[in-house]
């Protein structure tokens, strides 16, 4: 009972932070401000679901299989981030 109300507090906050990233992307600016906005938050709402999702987890290779996919979306989301906005550094730069 406990580990479902804390799977429901914690993906619901997930779902909030997505949200609070999806907003960001279409409300701000430019580029540099909506990545940091979306990665941030995606970032941060993967987790909290991650983390709900543990809650329900019957084994160690299943927090570890969910802990890796965090992991592996953190570095994945950095590294695409940093690629977008050295493009649209570059384009930028190009346009003067």
């Amino acid at each position: 009972m406990i580990a479902d109300l804390a799977t429901y507090a914690f993906t619901a906050l997930g779902l909030v932070f997505f949200a609070a990233g999806t907003v960001g992307l279409i409300r701000f600016p430019d580029t540099f401000s909506r990545l940091h906005a979306l990665t941030k938050a995606d970032n941060l709402g993967l987790g909290f679901i991650a983390l709900g999702i543990a809650f329900q987890a019957g084994t160690l290779a299943q927090l570890v299989t969910l802990a890796l996919i965090w992991a592996l979306a953190l570095l994945a989301a950095g590294a695409v981030a940093q690629l977008v906005a050295r493009a649209a550094l570059t384009t930028s730069q190009e346009e003067e």
